[in-house]
């Protein structure tokens, strides 16, 4: 079976800067793919560049087919994206931002939809409320809910627990996971690595435009990648709980 996503020597600038550096990547369906590295590292343009939406040296390929090459219907119908910014230029209702992730259905399945994605990420009572009234957490859920409503074979969320309280953290992370388990591929980038390493199947560790390790969390994340990638002496700590990052800066 051909990856959902396939990356082979992504390669981008930003001026004079160099944001990517040789990255490739694979990501298959059923996995939950965490990106991590420190800030600015390009883990942001990792999955720009890879969605045909910052110009890059190399091929990125969705589901076998050339990024470069598919009209925005099609790539839609193969990838729903979550980017990091939240902000929104209308107050429209929660219930019709959620719906456009389902743009492919007409108007009263696209609104039903919504509306079960809004239930599924504890927003159902937000659904006649204007976006730009709501909250930075409450915006979030809704916007998790259009990703939802895509019902991609591929998901790709950039941060999308950033500003999140833990409980609805754990819902975003436990949601995608679902979504994995019913086979879609996901990638997420993620700042706490103890949390990537508990969600995650694999993660990838990106740092100055480059990919350095891809890998199962422990090994990924081991004490030599903490030390020389994130400046930090320590390690993860296997627990009933699932992993905890022990570490202090270095």
């Amino acid at each position: 079976m051909s990856a959902l996503w396939s990356l082979h020597g992504l390669t981008a600038r930003q001026g004079r800067k160099t944001v990517l550096d040789g990255a490739s990547l694979s990501v298959s369906a059923g996995e939950v793919v965490g990106v991590v590295g420190p800030n600015g590292a390009g883990k942001t343009s990792l999955l720009r560049a890879g969605l045909g939406l910052l110009a890059a040296e190399g091929e990125a390929r969705l589901s076998d087919r050339p990024v470069a090459q598919l009209k925005p219907p099609e790539r839609a119908r193969l990838v729903g994206y979550l980017p990091q910014d939240r902000r929104a230029a209308w107050n429209l209702p929660a219930r019709m931002v959620a719906a456009l992730g389902a743009s492919d259905l007409a108007d009263d399945a696209a609104d039903a939809l919504a509306l079960e994605m809004l239930t599924r990420v504890g927003a159902r009572d937000l659904a006649d409320r204007g976006v730009l009234d709501m909250s930075g957490g409450e915006r979030a859920r809704v916007l998790l809910a259009r990703l939802l409503a895509t019902r991609a074979p591929l998901l790709v969320a950039d941060e999308p627990v950033a500003g999140l309280d833990p409980d609805a953290q754990l819902l975003t992370l436990d949601l995608l996971r679902a979504e994995a388990a019913r086979g879609a591929g996901v990638v997420v980038t993620l700042h706490d690595l103890g949390l990537a390493a508990r969600s995650c199947d694999r993660i990838v560790v990106v740092d100055a435009g480059r990919i350095v390790a891809d890998a199962a969390p422990q090994e990924a994340l081991s004490p030599a990648v903490l030390r020389a990638v994130f400046k930090l002496d320590g390690a993860l700590i296997e627990t009933e709980a699932g992993p905890v990052l022990a570490a202090r800066r270095i």
